[in-house]
C-alpha cells in the first residue's frame, strides 16, 4: 500500500485547508485511516481516524471541532478538512492506514505511513 498525501501549505491564522490522502491498494475499504502530525522539534501526534465505512471518526481534543476527517471508498481517498486554523496547527501531516481501529489511533504499528504534506500557519 503506497499512501500520497497532498493539500498542504501556507495559510493565515483562522483560515482552511483541505488535506486529501490517496492510497494505491484495491482493498481500501478493509483498512482505518487516520492523520497524524509532527511540529518541529515535537513527537509526531493523533489528529483523526476514521471508520473503514466511515461512519465513525475520532480527533484528538485539540482539533475537535475545527478539524472533520472523511473518505471516499470509491476513490480510494481520505480526506482532512481544516477550518479555524492556528499558528499552533502547524507541522508535517501524515496519513496512515491499519486494519486495526486502535493501532491507527495510537500509531504503535501502524501498517502503512504516507509521506508528509507540510502546513503552515501564521500569526
Amino acid at each position: 500500500v503506497q499512501l500520497q498525501a497532498s493539500g498542504g501549505g501556507l495559510v493565515q491564522a483562522g483560515g482552511s485547508l483541505r488535506l486529501s490522502c490517496a492510497a494505491s491498494v484495491r482493498t481500501f475499504s478493509l483498512y482505518y485511516m487516520g492523520w497524524f502530525r509532527q511540529a518541529q522539534g515535537k513527537e509526531r501526534e493523533f489528529v483523526a481516524a476514521i471508520g473503514r465505512s466511515g461512519g465513525s471518526t475520532y480527533y484528538t481534543n485539540s482539533v475537535k471541532g475545527r478539524f472533520t476527517i472523511s473518505r471516499e471508498n470509491a476513490k480510494n481517498t481520505v480526506y482532512l478538512q481544516m477550518n479555524s486554523l492556528k499558528p499552533e496547527d502547524t507541522a508535517v501531516y501524515y496519513c496512515a492506514a491499519d486494519r486495526v481501529y486502535l493501532t491507527v489511533i495510537t500509531g504503535y504499528g501502524m501498517d502503512y505511513w504516507g509521506k508528509g504534506t507540510l502546513v503552515t500557519v501564521s500569526s
